[in-house]
């Protein structure tokens, strides 16, 4: 028997992750699109957002899609055959220009948004619906950064040509009276929950925030590290403001019951200098969205610099995560050359029962103190600093101070060949079936700050494309 076939074995009694019920029809397709789903995995649909930029490296115009939903994805909590996807803050490219460092955003009003796609029992995906991300007031946010005081990354927003984009795009840029647009409702988009109301929450690369929308798509809440937020139903540790910009909270989970919110950072955050980045030491913070009580553990990467890419709970305390570097198997827009036979895309459960909650640690010893603005230090070190001096975690095991746990759920390269840089989203369809999806950035690549369309090889241009692999996600109480 296949290891596909033998997946529909368990497929009648995982209604509690999957959600099946007793929908007869809805339990028959989606043991059928895992049967039969195609190893190489099915790329999801998409529109054109424009067609006449030059691909500097063809001379020739290319696409930027609309595509780009591969940031997260989430079960759909009715119906087993339908899945949520997100974008980010829309295409967008490195940038240096002479205002500074930055992006340029080639469709810069571009409004970042939830996709619900549902596969057919032959394995044919359809987008059913998109849902804008919208202010509390119902206009639509931007991916544009947001001011400094609120998150902003710094960065520059540049159109596609290279001019600086500003309130009044039709006259001269002016500090005072016509400065750069920023969005402080702008979102980065990275990580995503779907609640069984409809309403669903994002986290994201800025602030870090964790904002809740409604079904509709209209904020009605807000969780970031900044106190003076007067949006904040909470507020997470001030540490979380270092976060490294493009690497905030890539990933977000809530817990079963609902009640409690789990974040992941993409990578070391800059606590408190970029002089740290290059580490193994990550963190995760959950909120308890009926108290408002933050918890706060460690994740020990594979590799320095690697990135936490999703994050999903299969109960209260175990989760899958993405651990990936940014590497393309069969070389990308690098071309042959660029190939990375070892490129790590991997899957990994994690179990946070024996874990050290910083938020909790016994700072009876002098050389362990709480504060206020860099969070828990070892003799006046950042957990990031002490880790950068010794070389290792030696110091942080010695006073107690453990990781989660984690074990290797799925190597994706090993597994399908996975030839994609970012794999982003997870989908828990079963506990033996996993779906896997990447960011396709839009289909658009940028060598030197000059735009081109993201190629994957010579012949394929990359896109979103949804793999179903077989997978140990069976819960242990």
């Amino acid at each position: 028997m296949s290891p596909q076939k033998s997946l529909l074995a368990t497929l009648m009694t995982a209604a509690i992750l999957t959600g099946c019920g007793s929908d007869d029809n809805n339990k028959s397709a989606t043991q059928h699109f895992v049967e039969d789903f195609p190893a190489e995995g099915v790329f999801l649909p998409y529109s054109v957002l424009s067609n006449d930029l030059i691909d500097h490296n063809t001379g020739s115009t290319f696409e930027v899609r609309n595509g780009g939903y591969g940031s997260a994805m989430f079960r759909d909590p009715k119906n087993p055959n339908r899945f949520y996807a997100i974008t980010d803050r829309g295409p967008n490219a490195v940038f240096s220009g002479d205002y500074g460092s930055g992006k340029k955003f080639p469709v810069p009003d571009y409004t970042p948004r939830l996709g619900l796609f549902e596969i057919s029992s032959a394995g044919a995906i359809t987008l059913v619906s998109e849902t804008l991300m919208k202010r509390p007031d119902g206009t639509a946010i931007t991916g544009l950064p947001n001011s400094s005081d609120l998150g902003g990354t710094g960065e520059t927003p540049y159109h596609a040509d290279g001019s600086p984009i500003l309130e009044d795009d039709s006259l001269p840029y002016d500090a005072d009276t016509n400065p750069l647009k920023l969005d402080d409702y702008g979102l980065d988009p990275e990580g995503l929950v779907v609640l069984s109301d409809g309403s669903f929450w994002v986290s994201d690369e800025y602030g870090p925030h964790m904002v809740h929308f409604n079904s509709e798509g209209v904020e009605i809440g807000r969780i970031n590290p900044f106190a003076n937020d007067d949006r904040n139903s909470y507020t997470l540790p001030a540490e979380f403001a270092y976060r490294r910009a493009n690497r905030g909270m890539e990933g977000l989970a809530i817990t079963p019951d609902e009640k409690t919110l789990f974040g992941i950072m993409q990578s070391t955050m800059d606590l408190p200098t970029k002089a740290v980045r290059s580490l193994d030491i990550t963190r995760i913070v959950s909120v308890n969205l009926e108290t408002g009580a933050v918890s706060q553990y460690l994740y020990q990467q594979e590799k320095n610099a690697n990135s936490n890419s999703e994050l999903m709970a299969l109960s209260a305390h175990e989760f899958i995560l993405i651990e990936r570097d940014g590497s393309f198997l069969y070389g990308g827009p690098n071309g042959t050359e660029g190939a990375t036979p070892d490129a790590m895309k991997h899957v990994y459960r994690i179990d946070i029962s024996a874990a050290t909650d910083l938020e909790a640690i016994d700072t009876s010893d002098a050389a362990l103190t709480q504060d206020a603005d860099l969070g828990l230090l070892i003799n006046g070190n950042t957990l990031e600093q002490q880790v950068l001096a010794d070389g290792d975690w030696s110091t942080l095991t010695g006073y107690g101070i453990v990781p989660v746990t984690k074990s290797l759920v799925v190597d994706m390269v090993a597994e399908v060949n996975y030839p994609h840089d970012k794999m982003e989203g997870l989908w828990v369809i079963d506990e033996n079936t996993l779906g896997v999806l990447n960011d396709d950035d839009f289909a658009t690549w940028s060598t030197d700050g000059e735009l081109e369309q993201k190629m994957l090889d010579s012949n394929t241009i990359d896109g979103d494309r949804l793999y179903v692999v077989p997978a140990d996600l069976s819960v242990t109480e």
